[in-house]
């Protein structure tokens, strides 16, 4: 199959918009459902069981950690949006995001309710099963990052 340079060069550019519009989206949408009190409930077991997050929980209370965490992604999520207008500070949000995927993958390791606990190999639970799609947000927050850097030093 022979494809031309052209095709790769648009193909790339359609993928990483696409990539870029799906992280912020992501984050926007996501950030917004923290001020829920449903998901107040549903991110409850890994807030507990993770011992920086449930030290800001007995500091700042579950419902008002939600907030700010849900304030965090929404700013992230729109900075990485703004990449046309500011790439610099869209590289600024991806790579925040970084830092935050990363600290929500670990919650794979500090939540016992990620694992199902009836086999004898390790297999996800369905909260494992949502918290693994964040290494593809990783990835996403990465590349964006790097995307967005080679931008700003054009500019």
């Amino acid at each position: 199959m022979r494809t031309s340079p052209a095709a790769i060069g648009s193909l790339r550019t359609v993928g990483v918009f696409t990539l870029r519009s799906g992280l912020a989206l992501n984050l926007v949408v996501i950030g917004r459902l923290k001020f829920e009190d449903y998901e107040v409930e549903n991110i409850r077991p890994l807030i507990a069981s993770s011992p920086p997050f449930s030290r800001l929980a007995a500091v700042f209370g579950e419902r008002r950690l939600a907030r700010l965490i849900g304030a965090a992604e929404i700013v992230i999520g729109s900075l990485i949006a703004a990449k046309p207008l500011a790439p610099r500070a869209s590289a600024f949000g991806s790579l925040v995001a970084v830092g935050m995927f990363t600290s929500t993958l670990s919650f794979l390791i500090t939540t016992p309710e990620a694992w199902q606990q009836r086999h004898r190999e390790p297999k996800l639970s369905l909260v494992g099963q949502f918290l693994i799609k964040d290494t593809v947000l990783l990835g996403a927050s990465l590349l964006t990052a790097a995307e967005s850097l080679r931008d700003a030093r054009r500019s």
